[in-house]
């Protein structure tokens, strides 16, 4: 659920807390689909880790009235075909391949999502009621729920977003089959063998942004978007204390007559220990394309780039389409 959606969100470091106004505010900022004009549907795909995990989005939303509007996404995280090979040597110590079998290990995240206009003008806020589902195959299982709370305003053309994601305290409580469990408990020696803590913990964590959208010529758009993003322990983020770690994100779009849009952002400032014991700030740089036609939107970016990433790029596809396009 900390991953992120659209490829045009992600091609700008995430910058778009306070920007985000179509059928992705479901999970970047609910109070946004109160922007929503008709009906949206948004897809996204990507690989992870040499294309062994698949990671995919789908959300929905349209609007209630002038005032609210609702939303509803899923997504899934997971690897597929691992193989189990537990039971790969017989009781009488003979190695048997036909004994391996495959299983998957997958996470899902559930969202349903709702926003309404607060009577004060410029202000609007929504909400996130989340399931979140975790499978290890046959060993264990997990259910868990939680709620994001969202808030934006705009005066003078300058937009400001909140973010509070996991507010009450996301809680995924694990249901581990000991007869399966068994079977790993002495595959070595000394290890293993007590059951795993049945309960898992999410904390509450911030999000802070300020964006603004510069008009040139009529037909160019510059979007300029920033963010701080806050968690409640100690990290080794750009800002770090006992109480709280900030790591801030810089974003922009440009645009071309609301057709072609090229992005760049860079985020996850990180204070990284070296093997002298220095300290050095490595960064995540992000860029992006997009193009837009008749309700379509095709969105692509290139994420954790060159030398400054910890894990190798992705490459992120993405698809958004509003539906009252076609019906007119």
């Amino acid at each position: 659920m900390n991953i992120g959606v659209d490829a045009a969100a992600l091609g700008m470091a995430n910058t778009v807390v306070s920007s985000t106004n179509d059928v992705n505010s479901g999970y970047w900022n609910p109070a946004g689909l109160v922007n929503l004009e008709d009906h949206q549907v948004a897809l996204m795909h990507a690989n992870y880790f040499a294309n062994i995990a698949k990671y995919d989005y789908i959300a929905y939303a349209s609007p209630i009235d002038d005032n609210s509007a609702w939303g509803v996404s899923l997504i899934r995280f997971g690897v597929d075909d691992i193989l189990n090979t537990t039971e790969l040597i017989d009781s009488q110590g003979n190695i048997d391949y036909n004994r391996i079998s495959l299983f998957s290990t997958a996470d899902y995240g559930f969202t349903f999502s709702y926003a309404r206009r607060l009577p004060i003008e410029g202000f609007q806020y929504g909400a996130n009621a989340k399931i979140i589902r975790r499978i290890i195959g046959k060993f264990a299982s997990a259910w868990g729920f939680g709620f994001d709370a969202g808030l934006q305003f705009e005066r003078n053309n300058w937009k400001f977003g909140l973010m509070a994601r996991d507010i009450t305290t996301t809680y995924n409580v694990w249901n581990i089959d000991e007869k399966e469990y068994k079977k790993v408990s002495d595959a070595v020696e000394g290890q293993n063998q007590e059951l795993p803590e049945s309960t898992e913990i999410t904390a509450p964590k911030l999000q802070l942004g300020l964006s603004k959208k510069f008009i040139f010529h009529y037909d160019y758009s510059l979007l300029a978007a920033t963010s701080l993003n806050m968690r409640f322990a100690q990290t080794n983020d750009l800002i770090t204390t006992k109480f709280a770690s900030i790591d801030p994100a810089l974003g922009f779009e440009f645009g071309y007559t609301d057709l072609v849009f090229v992005r760049a952002g860079v985020g996850n400032f990180q204070n990284v220990e070296q093997l002298d014991s220095t300290q050095k700030v490595e960064f995540q740089p992000n860029i992006g394309l997009g193009f837009k036609y008749k309700g379509i939107q095709v969105d692509y970016a290139l994420t954790n780039l060159g030398n400054q990433g910890t894990t190798l790029y992705s490459n992120i596809f993405s698809l958004k389409v509003d539906l009252g396009q076609f019906r007119r």
